[in-house]
């Protein structure tokens, strides 16, 4: 038999940080660029929404080009985005600029509801790598459990149904709260809404699917290095 050795397992730090990494381009940046053109420069409200929206698309259009392939929810983003800006400035509504955030938000959890139902789960492109660890045996054992196990698909299933579900409520708050707040508060307050339901979604789906599956894989290993 051939000699299959594991590769250094990818560090939970830089996991986590790869993670979150874009939550902070796209909610804390634009939120501290809000009032720092807004109090500090005395921009007026719409002005300083529109500018501080421009970071997340710009960094979805380095995405794109980075990669050089057409990632469907990145340009679902940007595309999102940018009809929303454009409707926001024309109309000078500051809550409507305010409330695009959140057709952001629904557009891609019904898009990952959806998937929860298709061959792929949207979700698992986030969560393979934290599963198997960069390590090419636990992989292997992945993708032989998502092959033949239907158990082990109903629980990847799962997870893209958990973050679907907390975008969309994610998203119908922060509509109610676009429409009902100062904007002022509302540009703070949406982000502690995104906050919660992502820490909601990664304690649930945690609970329901990843955590399960990470010991699924680690049975699968054992299960290959005994028969080995």
């Amino acid at each position: 038999m051939p000699d299959v050795r594991s590769a250094p397992a990818v560090p939970r730090g830089r996991a986590l940080w790869e993670s979150f990494a874009p939550l902070v381009v796209d909610a804390v940046l634009p939120m501290a660029a809000y009032y720092a053109l807004s109090k500090g420069f005395g921009m007026g409200t719409v002005a300083a929404l529109g500018w501080s929206s421009a970071l997340p698309a710009v960094r979805t259009v380095w995405g794109l080009v980075k990669d050089r392939r057409l990632n469907g929810l990145a340009a679902l983003m940007l595309v999102v985005n940018i009809v929303g800006l454009l409707l926001s400035t024309v109309s000078g509504d500051a809550r409507l600029m305010l409330a695009k955030d959140s057709a952001v938000s629904s557009v891609i959890g019904l898009v990952v509801l959806a998937s929860a139902f298709g061959r792929r789960p949207l979700m698992t492109t986030g969560l393979k790598p934290w599963v198997v660890k960069g390590d090419p045996v636990r992989l292997a054992a992945w993708d032989r459990l998502s092959a033949g196990d239907a158990r082990f698909r109903r629980t990847e299933r799962t997870f893209s149904l958990v973050w679907g579900t907390a975008l969309l409520a994610e998203c119908v708050a922060r509509v109610v709260g676009a429409y009902t707040l100062p904007v002022d508060t509302m540009v703070w307050l949406g982000n502690v809404i995104l906050g919660v339901a992502i820490v909601a979604g990664m304690l649930v789906g945690g609970g329901l699917a990843a955590d399960p599956m990470e010991k699924r894989v680690d049975a699968e290993v054992r299960k290959g290095a005994a028969a080995a």
